[in-house]
């Protein structure tokens, strides 16, 4: 691997440490304010500065690791278990169903991302579960296209004849040959995606679509930021940096895969 790989494979173990104990990386309180020591600059005492409330930036940022993470990846994960049911149901169940479920997809991509995750967030209502799904939405039909791709492939490879030859059902071969071999590259748009989803529930939070205050995230955290740029740059640098190397490090590790699995598949 090279040093960005191997940079970005560390940052990305870094954040999900921090997300998974945060206290082990800061003990100060990051909703604890002081309006004594509002808009400090970074300082001994508070490494990367305070916000408008006096609360420490530094706690508020390994603090808002967790929901940043946990809205990208929560929802990867639904869009990837929506994308395998679709795409499996497409790719086996005959010329009909392959046509209304592609015609489907084609419809939901058709609207712009960032346009169909406010609408389905402003149905379901703010915070980090509604993101999730609305996200999920959005990223669903490329994950069902690349499931579809991958499982018209290989079923018509030799090993999943044998199978049918050796009596097994349809279920049985896609869930014992026809899944797990298609599982790299989806795995790889999963993690690739998983950058992205950073960023656009960065975005929703950044409009009050997303966790609500007082909870650290580093979206809302920009938000908060935007009144007092004339007076102090640190609240939203910090923040932006934080969305910024979080999402390069994942789409680094991302790229590898992509090339590892095309390597292996040429």
């Amino acid at each position: 691997m090279t040093k960005s790989v191997w940079l970005g494979t560390a940052v990305l173990a870094l954040l999900v440490a921090m997300a998974a104990l945060p206290s082990l990386f800061t003990g100060a309180d990051p909703d604890a304010t002081d309006l004594n020591a509002t808009l400090r600059p970074p300082s001994a005492e508070h490494w990367l500065g305070t916000d408008q409330n006096g609360r420490d930036l530094y706690a508020r940022i390994v603090y808002g690791v967790r929901p940043s993470l946990l809205i990208g990846a929560g929802a990867v994960a639904l869009a990837l278990a929506g994308g395998v049911l679709i795409g499996v149901a497409a790719a086996q169940l005959g010329r009909v169903v392959d046509q209304v479920l592609s015609r489907s997809l084609d419809v939901v991509l058709s609207v712009p991302g960032l346009l169909l995750a406010f609408l389905v967030v402003a149905v379901l209502g703010p915070g980090a579960g509604p993101t999730c799904v609305g996200l999920a939405v959005v990223s669903l039909p490329v994950f069902a296209r690349v499931v579809r791709t991958e499982v018209i492939r290989i079923r018509v490879s030799q090993y999943v004849e044998a199978a049918h030859g050796f009596g097994l059902g349809r279920a049985q071969v896609v869930l014992r040959h026809v899944l797990p071999n298609a599982f790299g590259p989806v795995m790889a748009l999963a993690t690739v995606s998983l950058g992205a989803m950073i960023v656009a529930g960065s975005s929703l939070s950044f409009v009050g679509l997303g966790p609500q205050p007082p909870t650290a995230e580093w979206g809302a955290m920009l938000a908060e930021s935007r009144e007092f740029l004339a007076l102090a740059w640190w609240p939203a640098a910090f923040p932006g940096a934080a969305i910024t190397l979080a999402v390069l490090a994942v789409t680094v590790v991302g790229r590898h895969l992509q090339d590892r699995i095309e390597r292996r598949r040429a």
